[in-house]
């Protein structure tokens, strides 16, 4: 043997025995339960396998159930791991295992500590009870240290604490951030975001030519200041407090002043009224000292639930159905947690009992419907005009009727009359007798009628009761567990509480009423308020939250993107007492919110999702928006604010689904007003904006999805308010513009688009001018007089560009 081979053949003895010592080193290691398997436990079994949730009837955090076993048996034989079932549940197979469910399966070594532990006995300490971690969310919440940026991209400069929390995960993931947006695009961003209309072509000069480093914050404080601010976010409150116009159900009764709701919202937000009053107000404002009408009428937030008043149902049932509705959307809005999963049984993923979802239910036991009478000086006006045009007639036809009433009898029939009178009657009644003599007499009959039908016509006077919430002073509801959910099977009996995973009240007493559990939830202590409201601003503002799921703060949800940064809007939220206009300026004055929203702006295939905030999100706008840009664009959009409901014309096919569904199209410009303003039914919701993903006002809605279906373009293309914006636009461009092209396309786009078309995009415009224009003069119709083709030819040219997907677009 050679050298070289000896030495070769001593390291393969040298390597053997390593790794024989190495496995048997390993295999005879003593194992810790507290420094070994207690963690495996508590990081991956014991949010589903603890005392109080025990997925398949198993519980992994004492001796005395871990030895128990579950539903299929016991899963442990101390000594022989071969024989234990847990083994086959954790060891992967084909780089998948049973448990951890829906997670990555535990890692080799993981699993060889299960084995060497059940091997040596499954040892586990006397008294030892382990605690299940603690969700992210329900944790203490800390206002985290800004993280100090000493290298800042020159395109992504530190405006304030969000842009260095965001750029520390860029440099940590090497991350290079996409450039920031033109001002066109940034104006017509806020525009969307803030009020939901687009800029004006002089709007957008403006800022664009104006050089001052504090421009882009002047237009911030001004559309933050706009009334039409309130429109924009009080309809992301209004998905959640899932508002509508009419009951539900088969009967689906029109709420006709369900619409002071809605008012007050939209007053409130404007206002900027804190969250907490906002939120305090909705869930008890008839609980408040001395409560105003304007209280009392935000009370009308959990009147929004479906009600059933169909005639024969069981009225027991359907308000406690009106009650789960209320404890779940509480749950979902302001704590992000889906209570309603423990309606039946405990909560299968999060810590909610079945016995704390009703406590939380004793809360909205013993409040009814009731209502308050308002009035709006528009409403007595409106009344007024309608009168005033209704008086004239009347007052002519009473007129008419009134010399029937002049006496004109013979003196042969008043003695004929006075006989009579004289024998079987008083001589008083005469009058009455010539009054009724009168009426026989030619005309009579149809004046009378005209003043029926002018009657029936007339105006009512103004009588607004709006929908408020009541707590009950006498014969008070005691509250029990529902057995199974079945609400005629009560269970053990409960008093108002709260879920034990989170902070007890705060005032030293227990909660007793809704004005109780409303101070709760904003008690400095309560970690999940401030993470989940700011976590829906956010949202708004990117079109994902850093939790992408907003009602799920709990196990089954999506984590934080960015925990830190959420942690530190959470408190400064706070901190800023509740502002909401100052969180949404703090947001859209940071370089992450003004990023280029260009998917191509840097080439990043490793996060398609943008989940690392290295662009800004490009998506379709709301159906409201949809609508309300199409009108706003033509000039069409009347912006009266609040009011009632609009019901703008909707064709025969689409009411006579529905049961006794009246639709009266509303007259005027009112149907031009804003798409929040459309009355919901919720039977027969208006088609386009449940086209465009309008959720149905049955349960809160928290994200909107957006899809995108070829009957959106056949809508847009052909819908009778698009074709009609369309037109508006384009004879608005004819009449200011006439024959000069390059003028009219140019401020069709900055009306749609706030940019000039690309020299590309303009000659490709004049192409299919000259062609609509061709067809146009070739093919005009012979029996009624003809528009002009250049405005013919013209009208067709918006439609094309109100049908480019840049114009439904928020960039």
């Amino acid at each position: 043997m050679t050298d070289q081979g000896y030495r070769t053949f001593l390291t393969t003895i040298l390597i053997t025995l390593l790794l024989i010592s190495s496995r048997t080193s390993a295999a005879d290691k003593i194992i810790d339960f507290q420094r070994d398997i207690a963690p495996i436990l508590q990081k991956h079994c014991l949010g589903c396998h603890q005392d109080r949730v025990r997925q398949g009837g198993l519980a992994l955090h004492s001796a005395v159930e871990i030895y128990k076993g579950g539903e299929s048996g016991e899963i442990i034989d101390p000594g022989d791991p071969d024989s234990s079932y847990l083994m086959d549940l954790i060891t992967p197979h084909d780089g998948a295992a049973e448990m951890p469910q829906d997670a990555a399966p535990l890692t080799e070594d993981e699993v060889q500590a299960f084995r060497l532990w059940i091997k040596q006995g499954a040892h586990w300490p006397d008294h030892l009870v382990l605690e299940p971690p603690v969700l992210w969310s329900l944790k203490s919440l800390q206002r985290p240290q800004v993280p100090a940026i000493s290298q800042p991209s020159s395109e992504f400069p530190i405006r304030n604490p969000i842009d260095a929390f965001v750029a520390a995960r860029h440099q940590s993931a090497k991350v290079q951030p996409a450039p920031q947006a033109s001002k066109r695009t940034l104006i017509r961003r806020l525009y969307l975001d803030l009020t939901g209309l687009l800029p004006t072509p002089e709007e957008v000069a403006v800022f664009v030519a104006d050089e001052d480093p504090a421009a882009y914050e002047k237009l911030v404080d001004t559309l933050l200041a706009s009334p039409h601010f309130g429109e924009r976010w009080g309809r992301f409150w209004l998905d959640l407090a899932r508002y509508a116009d009419s009951d539900g159900y088969l009967g689906d009764s029109i709420r006709p002043h369900a619409w002071v709701y809605r008012e007050w919202v939209i007053q409130a937000i404007n206002e900027d009224m804190p969250f907490d009053q906002f939120s305090i107000e909705q869930l008890a404002g008839d609980l408040l000292e001395k409560p105003t009408d304007t209280q009392l009428i935000a009370t009308g937030f959990h009147r929004n639930t479906l009600s059933n008043t169909e005639a024969g149902v069981d009225l027991e049932l359907y308000r406690t159905k009106e009650l789960v509705d209320r404890v779940n959307t509480t749950g979902m809005i302001w704590l992000g947690f889906t209570l309603g999963c423990a309606e039946c049984h405990d909560h299968k993923h999060d810590p909610i009992s079945q016995k704390e979802f009703y406590q939380f239910y004793s809360f909205f036991n013993n409040a009814d419907d009731s209502s308050v009478k308002v009035s709006r000086d528009w409403d007595k006006a409106e009344y007024q005009s309608k009168q005033k045009q209704w008086q004239p007639a009347y007052d002519k036809v009473l007129d008419s009727l009134q010399e029937f009433e002049k006496p004109n009898l013979t003196a042969e029939q008043k003695a004929e009359i006075t006989t009579i009178l004289d024998k079987y009657r008083k001589s008083s009644d005469l009058k009455k007798i010539t009054s009724h003599y009168q009426t026989k007499q030619p005309g009579w009959d149809k004046l009378y009628s005209q003043l029926e039908k002018l009657l029936k016509s007339r105006p009512s006077p103004p009588s607004i009761r709006a929908p408020t919430f009541k707590e009950r002073t006498k014969d008070r509801r005691d509250t029990f567990v529902h057995v199974r959910g079945i609400y005629n099977q009560h269970g053990e009996q409960v008093n108002p509480g709260t879920p034990a995973v989170l902070p007890e009240f705060n005032a030293g007493k227990p909660l007793t009423n809704r004005l109780d559990l409303a101070h709760w939830l904003f008690q400095e202590n309560n970690p999940l308020t401030p993470r989940v409201a700011v976590n829906r601003i956010w949202q708004h503002l990117f079109g994902r939250g850093l939790v992408a799921t907003p009602n799920d703060f709990g196990t089954k949800g999506e984590p934080p993107t960015h925990p830190l940064l959420l942690d530190w809007l959470a408190a400064e939220y706070k901190s800023q007492n509740w502002s909401r206009k100052a969180m949404i300026r703090l947001i859209v004055m940071s370089s992450t919110y003004r990023m280029s929203s260009a998917a191509n702006a840097r080439q990043m295939a490793h996060d398609v999702n943008n989940q690392l905030l290295w662009r800004q999100n490009s998506y379709r706008v709301e159906a409201e928006i949809v609508r309300d840009i199409h009108l706003t664009a033509s000039g069409l959009l009347d912006r009266t604010i609040g009011r009632r409901g609009i019901r703008p014309p909707l064709p025969a096919f689409v009411t006579d689904v529905g049961r006794s569904v009246k639709w009266p199209a509303s007259e005027g410009s009112a149907r031009y007003r804003r798409g929040m303003y459309i009355v919901f039914k919720r039977t027969v919701p208006y088609p386009m904006l449940m086209t465009f993903d309008a959720p149905d006002a049955t349960v809160s809605c928290s994200r909107r999805e957006r899809s995108n279906t070829p009957l959106q373009a056949l809508t847009l293309l052909n819908g009778p308010m698009f074709f009609e914006s369309a037109q508006a636009l384009g004879k608005l461009m004819w009449e200011q513009h006439q024959d000069n092209l390059p003028a009219a396309t140019e401020e069709m786009f900055l009306r749609c688009f706030s940019r000039p078309p690309a020299p590309r995009e303009q000659e490709y415009l004049n192409a299919a001018y000259a062609d609509l224009l061709y067809l146009a003069e070739n093919n005009q119709p012979k029996t009624q007089p003809a528009e002009p083709a250049q405005l013919t030819a013209m009208i067709q040219l918006a439609r094309i560009i109100m049908n480019l997907d840049e114009f439904i677009t928020r960039d």
